[in-house]
């Protein structure tokens, strides 16, 4: 049994807050994205989080280390966006794997520093792992339905490239997240389910989708139940939901996985909805306030942050929902 497994069973773990939002406060410039390496690239990169990771590291570092030392059990891989289907808007594909393995590092020699500063809170380094920017079951042109802009084999061959250097850096599991398009979810399930065919290892499963509205359903359409069945094929550590909602809004969708999942349950709501300027005003007491109720009613495994989630953030939810206990599994009646 891997060591999280072991962890779960007692105490509600602690997963990190938004990277995005945390590098926004350093207010990069192009030239902060380029570094020296890339000064001369052709296109422009600001914007490009990913690449952080080699311009940038000691920013990456100093970040995962806020989250950890308000008490984050888990830190998401600075990948979100690090597979040959996003960074093909920076023309930047050559560099997926090399980014991929370089951001697992940074994470795991942080994550390993905080263990070896108090070996009775391990510290694990979950790869990131994004829907990219193109749905494989829906199209981009609403004049032209049957139209694809990528398909599964496609995402298979990008997925599998990305997970390959999130393991060669070092990461104790793989997070799927923001799934928008199960569709795309199953092709990354595929690729990391091949991975460790290939290598003979067992490497954990977090998977998280993304509810768009209030009609409780991801962007594809399916509805919270519906995205269960549609993945838990693949035997996960956790299932759970992020992104798009505050928790308060969230709260209905995560009590219908925690109702029906044979897995443990994961959230990491934004801090609120956003306002007019794409901004989240909800405070970390406002926040830690509604996810404590989550805790309490006996929904949550694992709960972290997303957009506008910051270190603070994650410490109010902390002290507020450590003392509770974590979700029982439900037995499930045919």
């Amino acid at each position: 049994m891997h060591k999280i497994e072991e962890l779960l069973k007692d105490r509600i773990l602690f997963l990190d807050g938004a990277m995005g939002t945390m590098i926004q406060r350093y207010n990069l410039s192009e030239e902060d994205y380029r570094g020296k390496r890339f000064a001369d690239f052709p296109h422009s990169i600001k914007g490009n989080n990913d690449l952080l990771s080699l311009t940038q590291p000691h920013i990456i570092e100093e970040i995962h280390s806020k989250f950890l030392a308000v008490g984050a059990d888990i830190i998401e891989t600075n990948t979100f966006n690090a597979n040959s289907v996003s960074m093909e808007d920076y023309h930047m594909q050559n560099l997926v794997y090399e980014i991929n393995v370089a951001s697992a590092k940074i994470a795991r020699k942080v994550a390993d520093k905080f263990t070896s500063e108090n070996t009775d809170k391990p510290r694990f380094v979950a790869g990131s792992i994004g829907p990219t920017t193109k749905l494989a079951s829906m199209s981009p042109d609403v004049s032209n339905p049957g139209f694809r802009a990528i398909d599964f084999d496609q995402l298979v061959v990008a997925f599998k490239e990305q997970a390959s250097g999130l393991l060669d850096g070092g990461v104790d599991l793989l997070l799927i997240e923001t799934i928008t398009d199960t569709l795309n979810a199953k092709a990354a399930i595929y690729a990391i389910l091949e991975l460790r065919e290939e290598r003979g290892i067992e490497i954990p499963i977090m998977i998280s989708g993304t509810i768009t509205d209030a009609s409780g359903r991801t962007l594809s359409g399916q509805t919270v139940e519906a995205f269960w069945y549609s993945v838990s094929h693949a035997k996960p550590l956790s299932i759970g939901l992020n992104c798009a909602l505050g928790a308060d809004q969230m709260r209905p969708f995560i009590k219908d996985l925690s109702d029906k999942a044979w897995c443990k349950i994961s959230a990491h709501p934004n801090a609120g909805l956003p306002n007019e300027f794409g901004e989240y005003d909800q405070s970390p007491e406002q926040m830690s306030a509604i996810v404590k109720e989550f805790a309490q009613s006996g929904f949550l495994n694992i709960v972290g942050g997303c957009c506008g989630t910051t270190p603070e953030h994650l410490d109010a939810i902390i002290k507020a929902v450590e003392t509770e206990e974590p979700r029982e599994i439900p037995v499930l009646v045919d």
